[in-house]
């Protein structure tokens, strides 16, 4: 795994801890289940198949006139 690829998975996992934590300390149980489900099964499928990250990862649109910087991937991390 590339390292582009690695920072994304990283801030989605962290971003799902994070919100697991939030639903658990706010007593939806219900809610953090679910989502504890919806991203084990995105995680199992990732295994299976790397190239539904790439489709699942917001691209920054290229603008004409517009220099990006070499450091950055371009990609949107939610």
């Amino acid at each position: 795994m590339d390292a582009a690829m690695h920072r994304r998975l990283t801030v989605a996992v962290c971003w799902a801890m994070s919100r697991r934590a939030t639903l658990d300390g706010q007593e939806r149980f219900e809610d953090s289940y679910a989502l504890n489900e919806e991203f084990r099964e995105w995680l199992l499928c990732l295994e299976d198949n790397p190239d539904l990250l790439d489709q699942s990862v917001l691209t920054v649109p290229l603008f004409p006139g517009v220099e990006r910087r070499p450091e950055s991937d371009g990609l949107l991390e939610i």
